[in-house]
């Protein structure tokens, strides 16, 4: 695994300005013939309202059965990161993240939950998954609870 064909690991990037211009990078699996579960967590995700340009802030768990590939992490995190000066509602960021990463990595199987503290006196928990889960992957617990002053 010498060559892993990355543009962004062991370099200095900028953030990108918006999840277009972000690039999602993905590595080999070297234990692709292994049913597993990865998890990132994310619990200081942002972006903006697209309405009035306010701060969202979610606390992001994103579980995938790899298949031949994972995804680079420190491509995900430039990638979150987009998400700061970006608006829209946390429906549509949650999915879009959720797809770009089966897009990238064609995972055997992911979901995301996205767990959006209230602006307004309500939050909203997004959840999105590629279908029902390989047959005799665990899937633990994501262990963000239930909104009551998170935290």
């Amino acid at each position: 695994m010498t060559d892993l064909n990355v543009t962004q690991l062991g370099r200095v990037v900028d953030a990108p300005d918006s999840p277009e211009a972000a690039v999602l990078e993905r590595v080999p699996n070297p234990q692709s013939d292994t049913l597993y579960l990865a998890r990132f967590v994310a619990p200081e995700f942002t972006s903006l309202c697209p309405v009035t340009g306010q701060p969202d802030f979610a606390h992001l768990v994103i579980d995938y059965a790899p298949g031949d590939w994972l995804i680079e992490s420190k491509s995900l995190k430039l990638y979150l990161t987009s998400f700061r000066n970006h608006g829209s509602f946390h429906e549509d960021c949650t999915v879009k993240i959720g797809r770009k990463i089966v897009e990238i990595a064609q995972p055997r199987w992911l979901r995301i939950g996205g767990y959006w503290y209230p602006r307004g006196g309500i939050p909203i928990d997004v959840f999105w998954q590629t279908g029902a889960p390989p047959e005799g992957l665990w899937l633990p617990d994501q262990g963000v609870p239930a909104y009551r002053g998170r935290g």
